[in-house]
Order: C-alpha cells, then sequence, then structure tokens
C-alpha cells in the first residue's frame, strides 16, 4: 500500500478563483458568440397542438428559432434502465427528444430554442413564440401516481411504475416477524430538493479548426457527457466531438449525464457554423435541474427479547419524474446501506420507481446513501423509545464488530473492515453526551425544547458500481524538472488541483508549484472518471499513484546510467536521485534532460497509471445533533453538531474538512427548511425561488466538531476510503433524529422533514403542546 503523509495544505486554485482569473462557461466571449434561450412549457401535462415561430423569426437580433420538426439530423437523448417492472417486463424506454413536439411532462420541459445576438434579443423573442397546448390531467405525488386511476405520466405505462427492484430474503424476514418479540414500523417519507450549484447550469459549443463539436461545459464527467453525445443524439465517434470542463462551480450529482440544453447548444454550432452559449438562470435551474431525494418509505424491524435485531423490511416508493435513465437508479445503486453497520441476520428490500408529472430526479450528493441511513436510523430511534432503551446503546448493542470483517450484509454490501464502536466512543467524547441531559433542562427554563439526535452512517464509494468507475492518469517530468500531471479526475470544487498535485510533490519530494496539473478535457486522456461516487482520490489519486510510481523507476534506471551507479543503489530524495551512503545526486531537471528525444517530441519522460477498482469502500462515521425549538414560535435552531468520520487513510485533512462541513450544511439544510413544492392540481412548482426555497446559511449553524479515525482499506493502493459525501450521508438522519428527540416529550412519535417554524408549530399545536 503506497503511503500518505497526511498535511493540511490551503488550496491552490483559490487565488485564481478569488480574483476573477477562473474559466466558467460564462465567461469567454468568443467572436460570433450567438446566446441561446429556450422557451418551455408552461404546463405539467399538456399535447402540444402547434407551435408557430414566426413572430419571433422578424425580431431584432435574432438568428433563428428551432422546434422539433428542425431537429432531423440529431436523435433524441436514450431513456430506460436495466431495471424489470412489476410483471418482469422491461423498464419503459422513456427517450428524450431534444425539444418537446407532441406532448409536454413536465413544467420546463423545452418545445423550442430561440439563438440571437444577444440573451435579451433571444429571451424578448422566446416570449414571442406562439405555442398552443391542450392541458391534460396532472399527478405530481409518489402516492398519489400509484394510486388507481391516477393520470399516466406515459400511455404505455397506465399504472406509473418505472420499474421494480427487490433483493433479499422475503421468507427468512416473515419468519423473523412472526417469532420477534417487538416489532416497531414506520410510514415516513424523504422531501424532494435540488442542488442550487454556486454556478447554474450551462454551457457553450463552437465547432473547431478540425471541425469536430467543441463543446465548453458546466459538468462533472466530460468523457461520460463526450461519449453520452456521441452514442445518442449525435450518432457520431466520440473522438468526433471534444468536451471542456474547466472551472465548475459545483454540481452535486446534477451536472452528470446529458442534458438537453448541452445536445442543443452542440447541435446550433454544428448547423449555424458559430459559437452558441446557453446559461440558466435561477429560475430555470429550479424548474429544470435534476432533482432529488423524493420517496415514501415503509419501513419495520424486529428484535428479540435480548433487543438484538432480527429482521428488516423496507420498502421505497421513489418518485422519478417524467421520464426513466439510468440516472434514475440512484434509488437502487446504494439502497445496501438501509443494513447500516448493523448485524441484521435477514433483510427484505424493495425500490418501486414511480413517474410523476415533474422534472426527473436523479443523484444528488449521497444518491441514495442518506436515504439509506435515515431509514435504518429513524427505525432504531423510535424503536428505542418504545423499548424503553437508551438510543444509544441499543445501537451500540447491535454493532458489527471488527473482528466479524470482512462482514457479508444481509442485502447487497460486503464490508472490508471498520471499527464502527470506536466511532461511538470518539463521537460520545466530542459531543459531551454526559452533560445533555443538564442541557436539555437549562433549555426547558428558556420555554426551549431540546433533542438530540445520532446517525452512524455507512455508504458505499469509489468502486466498480460507477460507469466509468475507472480512472487514467498521465505524469510527465519536463527538462526543466516540472511534474506535468494529466488526471481523468477533475474537481468541480472539491481542491483536487491542490490534492493531486500535493500527492505527486509528496511522491517526489518537490514543491507543489513544480507540479502543474492539468484537468477536464477529453483530448488530454483517452479515458477518464470525471467527478462522483466519492471516488476523487481513490480512484483517481489511486491512478495518479501508480503513474507515480511509473515514472519514479524509469527515471530512476535512467538516474543511475548518467550516475553510473546499480539502478538498486539509487534512490530519491528531495527531488534528487542520490546513490545511497554517497553525496553524488543528479536533478530531477538534470533526469529529464538525459531523456532520448524523438524528433517533434519535447522530451521528458512520460509514464501512465490506470486504475479499475475490482471492490467498493465504506466510508463510516458517527453524527451528533442537538437542536432547540421555541415553543412559542416552532423555530428550529442546530445548537450543536460532532461528527466522526472514518475515511481510511487521508492526504489532506483541511480538505477533508471542508468536504465534511459543506456535507453536513447539505444533509441539515434539508432537515430544517429545503424544500421542493408542485401544485397538486396543476403540477406547478411553487418554491422557484430562494424567496419561497430555504437554503441554509451561516448564521443559522453552530461550529462543527469534527474528527478522522483511519481504518485503511485495501480495495486501492492509497488505503483511502472517500469523503464527498460523507457529512451528507449522516447528517439529515442525526438532525431528523435530534428533532423528534426535541418533539417526543409531546407525544409526537415522528415529525417529517422539513422544521420549518410553520410546520414545527402546527405539530406542536396538533399535539396539545
Amino acid at each position: 500500500m503506497a503511503s500518505i503523509e497526511a498535511k493540511s495544505v490551503r488550496r491552490r486554485e483559490d487565488a485564481r478563483l478569488l480574483t476573477g482569473c477562473g474559466t466558467y462557461v460564462g465567461d469567454p466571449h468568443p467572436a460570433g458568440l450567438l446566446a441561446a434561450v429556450l422557451v418551455r412549457s408552461p404546463h405539467a401535462h399538456a399535447r402540444v397542438l402547434s407551435i408557430d415561430p414566426d413572430p419571433a423569426r422578424g425580431m431584432p437580433g435574432v438568428v433563428g428559432v428551432v422546434t422539433a420538426a428542425d431537429l432531423t439530423d440529431v436523435g433524441p437523448i436514450p431513456g430506460g434502465i436495466n431495471f424489470p417492472r412489476p410483471d418482469g417486463s422491461p423498464a419503459p424506454k422513456t427517450d428524450r427528444t431534444l425539444l418537446a413536439s407532441d406532448r409536454v411532462r413536465f413544467v420546463g420541459e423545452p418545445v423550442a430554442l430561440v439563438l440571437a445576438e444577444s440573451r435579451a434579443a433571444a429571451q424578448e423573442a422566446a416570449e414571442a413564440v406562439l405555442v398552443e397546448y391542450d392541458p391534460l390531467p396532472v399527478v405530481t405525488d409518489t402516492v398519489a401516481a400509484l394510486a388507481q386511476g391516477a393520470p399516466p405520466v406515459w400511455d404505455d405505462v397506465p399504472d406509473n411504475v418505472g420499474f421494480l427492484w427487490r433483493r433479499g430474503d422475503a421468507a427468512a424476514v416473515e419468519a423473523a416477524f412472526a417469532t420477534a418479540a417487538h416489532v416497531t414500523t414506520l410510514d415516513f417519507g424523504v422531501s424532494r430538493v435540488t442542488a442550487n450549484s454556486m454556478e447554474p447550469r450551462g454551457a457553450w459549443a463552437e465547432i473547431g479548426p478540425d471541425g469536430r463539436i467543441v463543446v465548453h461545459a458546466s459538468h462533472q464527467s466530460p468523457h461520460q457527457l463526450r461519449n453520452g453525445l456521441a452514442n445518442g443524439p449525435f450518432g457520431v465517434a466520440p473522438t468526433d466531438i471534444r468536451v471542456l470542463a474547466e472551472d465548475v462551480g459545483g454540481s452535486f450529482g446534477m451536472k452528470s449525464g446529458v442534458h438537453q440544453e448541452v445536445a442543443l447548444v452542440a447541435w446550433a454550432a454544428r448547423r449555424l457554423q458559430r459559437p452558441v452559449r446557453w446559461v440558466a438562470d435561477r429560475t430555470e435551474g429550479f424548474l429544470t435541474d435534476e432533482q432529488a431525494r423524493e420517496m415514501r418509505i415503509a419501513g419495520a424491524i424486529a428484535f428479540d427479547a435480548e433487543h438484538r435485531i432480527t429482521a428488516l423490511r423496507v420498502r421505497w416508493d421513489v418518485n422519478l419524474g417524467a421520464y426513466v435513465s439510468g440516472r434514475s437508479g440512484w434509488g437502487v445503486g446504494n439502497f445496501g446501506g438501509i443494513a447500516g453497520v448493523y448485524r441484521i441476520p435477514a433483510i427484505d428490500g424493495t425500490v418501486c420507481g414511480v413517474l410523476t408529472h415533474t422534472v426527473p430526479t436523479a443523484a444528488y450528493r449521497g444518491a441514495g446513501r442518506p436515504e439509506a441511513t435515515y431509514t435504518i436510523e429513524r427505525l432504531l430511534d423510535i424503536a428505542a423509545r418504545e423499548l424503553g432503551v437508551s438510543p444509544w446503546e441499543l445501537r451500540r448493542q447491535n454493532l458489527i464488530p471488527p473482528e466479524a470483517m470482512p462482514y457479508k450484509t444481509a442485502l447487497t454490501f460486503t464490508y472490508d473492515c471498520g471499527e464502527f464502536d470506536g466511532n461511538m466512543k470518539l463521537a460520545a467524547e466530542m459531543a459531551e453526551l454526559d452533560g445533555f441531559a443538564a442541557r436539555r433542562q437549562e433549555a426547558a427554563s428558556r420555554n426551549k425544547l431540546r433533542g438530540l439526535g445520532v446517525a452512524n452512517c455507512i455508504e458505499v464509494a469509489g468502486g466498480p458500481f460507477l460507469r466509468p468507475s475507472g480512472d487514467l492518469a498521465t505524469l510527465h517530468l519536463s527538462p526543466d524538472g516540472t511534474l506535468v500531471l494529466r488526471s481523468g479526475s477533475m474537481s468541480v470544487g472539491q481542491g483536487l488541483e491542490t490534492a493531486f498535485s500535493q500527492l505527486v510533490a509528496d511522491r517526489f519530494g518537490v514543491p507543489m508549484e513544480q507540479v502543474r496539473f492539468q484537468g477536464g478535457d477529453t483530448d488530454l486522456l483517452s479515458h477518464g472518471k470525471g467527478n462522483g461516487g466519492s471516488g476523487a482520490l481513490c480512484v483517481g489519486g489511486a491512478a495518479i499513484s501508480i503513474a507515480a510510481d511509473a515514472l519514479i523507476e524509469t527515471a530512476r534506471r535512467l538516474a543511475a546510467e548518467v550516475l553510473e551507479a546499480a539502478v538498486v543503489d539509487v534512490e530519491l530524495s528531495q527531488g534528487r536521485f542520490r546513490i545511497a551512503g554517497t553525496d553524488r545526486s543528479v536533478s530531477l531537471a538534470e533526469v529529464a534532460r538525459a531523456a532520448p528525444v524523438m524528433p517533434g517530441e519535447e522530451g521528458g519522460l512520460t509514464e501512465s497509471g490506470e486504475f479499475a477498482p475490482t471492490a467498493v469502500t465504506f466510508p463510516n462515521g458517527t453524527h451528533v445533533c442537538e437542536v432547540e425549538i421555541d415553543r412559542d414560535t416552532g423555530v428550529a435552531e442546530v445548537v450543536r453538531y460532532a461528527a466522526v468520520e472514518e475515511l481510511g487513510r487521508v492526504l489532506n485533512p483541511l480538505l477533508v474538512a471542508g468536504q465534511i462541513h459543506g456535507g453536513v450544511v447539505q444533509g441539515i439544510g434539508q432537515a430544517m427548511g429545503e424544500l421542493i413544492v408542485h401544485d397538486p392540481e396543476s403540477g406547478q412548482m411553487l418554491t422557484a425561488s430562494f424567496m419561497d426555497y430555504h437554503m441554509p446559511r451561516a448564521t443559522e449553524l453552530p461550529d462543527f466538531r469534527l474528527a478522522t479515525r483511519e481504518v485503511p482499506t485495501a480495495a486501492n493502493p492509497l488505503g483511502a476510503k472517500g469523503v464527498g459525501e460523507a457529512g451528507t450521508v449522516g447528517a439529515l438522519a442525526a438532525a431528523m433524529n435530534a428533532l423528534n428527540d426535541a418533539l417526543a416529550p409531546l407525544g409526537i412519535r415522528h415529525f417529517e422533514m422539513p422544521a420549518t417554524p410553520q410546520r414545527v408549530w402546527q405539530a406542536m399545536q396538533d399535539a396539545g403542546g
């Protein structure tokens, strides 16, 4: 296993980004650039009777108005997913045409594209396009969509069931429930939220000097986007398209896959032979960004007389939105997390994908992991209250011990390593659990309800379940001694330029300034992972580590020739190759200049590294949250938060802390206020601005007490497990358990997210509190 020196290094990219020197999709202004604006459906479900673009075509600055009838040389974005429906038939293949022509299925679905010399001209012209609709019945709610007689989203799917996935041992679970000493059941939900990345979605396209389509996109996986465009709408070889994702202002999973707008600007650039750009405004983002999380959960957990878990049954009814695609499987791939960190002999799990007249849902930071943790951790809290035991001790009693590793859960995962009790012990110290009773009593003197919530979280990361699962990196030693790193993994705000450069600099013993990072360009490497699934270090970093090892070996052999020494006697130290036990050495630059140079080459040495994981990793941890609720107003506030994350080997503790901070805030944000709301009659989104959609603010949060523990994994050469989604996975459950603990003295068994003041106040009034 390669060594990692943990060192907090500040982000090297921040100076560039904070001084306005970044390159986001809205920054470049190439000659001849056209602005693209989409005409979008105001109806959640309607027939498109006619589209008349003529009133817009003659307006000042307008270059063209495009409808589906014009898109004869480009295909749809392929739909469908490799899961069955209840009768065993395949999931419906709901292809997404780039522009709707006969029917629209959610508010914001595009029906026309306006191209103009300026954004203002395009927006004005878009309002002049005449579209006649015949509104149809709408269903936006998961439960309502499954009801008999609900309006079908697709005519050939009358029951609105996109797929039905089932795993586990139903018979064993049924037998365990029949003999259980206690069974806890709960029907509850997870709310719909949206990513709201700092930089909205956007892309611009041009035709390169070689005639290829060049797409500049705010996207997290350039190779994935290139391949999706080539193999889907355009039907060309992937090498016929180049994708660049330079600086990306946040993604969270939402900026992956192929989106209609990106394909449309690429098509328009090819058709007009001019650069074309589209960037969403914030309301457009609310309406059309793929959203996340929404589901109804039916859970039941069984215990024996000693309070040991004997079985678990869970069904998720997941709101897919209007289309089924490969990105609709977010609720399935990480469903195995419902097993938690506990010994559960039998599990019966079901995921039902439900179609509705809403924007499609897809991966969002955690992508099923926070929902899985919330499922098991909420059930355990309610069970502890019903059993009259401590929620903390009920969890500890059922933990998987370290000596049981590797541990095969009763569902889909096999944990390779983990010390879960160690997480809980450290979290108890950091959260000062012994003082909670006094803090609760003091809060009561201020007319506040105080609650404590705990969540043990575990997630699957960095493994072959992601596509693409592997990564490629090259490392070049230039004649001036600079190390040029090209990585298939890229940053969308996490600081990977720093982390990867730090990894290379540490390996060679040189300053970070001597490492130059390049990424986000499909022309640099034949393939690459991009970003997602908490796999940057454990997959991308592993590929870089392999490339570094290969380059060091090649350079060592060349250094031995220069020094006229045996290779075995040459060692690398502080950027120089030395003959062990002597003062004779050569620099990296001298070694690079000694390399043979072929005609047309720049000289130096280059090696590559590729890593395709054969096993996943399992980051895990314990989160403890305390909240206070004002009994008069219903205002809830997170007042203390502690988290322990076991992440395997850690490279940069400062970056890790930043990732945990951000993840925790996103989890708390969903628990406390974030919520996408649709009018059930019209399907209109009622929370399409920051006036109505509550984003978490720094002033609403306490200081976080964070710690990491290292239990290295053997799943990759670095022993890293991943951190990008860890904070979110534990925070949602911990915050919701804290809120429910605060409300429990009023007789409230379960309170549904989010904890807005009005909803909390109403719950207290309904409980007579």
